[in-house]
């Protein structure tokens, strides 16, 4: 997976609450090859009608080209699935800038290199108000844990250990092997000092 520090691309608002994994794609997707891409999927009986046709008025179908979703609070929680944001990644969205978000999902996020971007009520609010229902540039920066939606400034809040992560394209397991030597030596430095606390067949 690439890192990356900015992106430049387009936003668009979708001001739901809580909109949930379950939401995000229905269960009877993910029995789809993980190949095939999810993309088609995102949000799927929330864009499209009953028989499965796409509502043209939904945000995401009249701008397919969005990579920014500015969502409204609580998104992504519910299910633990990983799918969810494999829905969004395959749909070209490298960022989500809400209030909240679901543990587990953001979790998810960052390890699949989607930046979830926390924002306070009066940042969303702003947002919100610059997109007017319609797209803008946006410009993201993880350095400076900013973006410029148009001409309306956000900060955002950002962990320190995710920022990491998704500058250097890291998952779970690339940010334990950064740190091998400095767990190699602790545990060298703890047979030495604590011999008494080691299994033998663990020395």
């Amino acid at each position: 997976m690439a890192g990356w520090r900015t992106h430049d691309g387009m936003a668009v608002a979708l001001p739901m609450a809580n909109v949930d994994t379950d939401q995000l794609i229905p269960a009877r997707f993910m029995s789809v090859p993980r190949a095939d891409g999810y993309g088609d999927y995102l949000l799927h009986d929330v864009r499209c009608d009953a028989a499965g046709a796409p509502d043209a008025g939904f945000v995401l179908n009249r701008h397919p080209d969005a990579s920014v979703l500015v969502a409204g609070p609580n998104f992504g929680t519910g299910s633990s699935r990983e799918a969810a944001v494999y829905a969004l990644v395959d749909a070209g969205f490298r960022a989500v800038f809400a209030s909240g978000f679901g543990d587990i999902f953001a979790s998810n996020a960052v390890n699949n290199g989607l930046l979830p971007a926390r924002i306070d009520e009066v940042t969303y609010r702003r947002i919100v108000a610059a997109l007017s229902d319609a797209p803008c540039a946006v410009a993201i920066d993880l350095d400076t844990r900013r973006a410029t939606f148009g001409t309306t400034q956000a900060a955002f809040s950002l962990e320190d250990t995710w920022q990491t992560k998704l500058i250097n394209g890291w998952d779970d397991i690339d940010l334990t092997q950064h740190y091998a030597a400095r767990i190699a030596a602790f545990q060298t430095d703890y047979v030495q000092t604590s011999p008494w606390a080691v299994p033998k067949d663990a020395e």
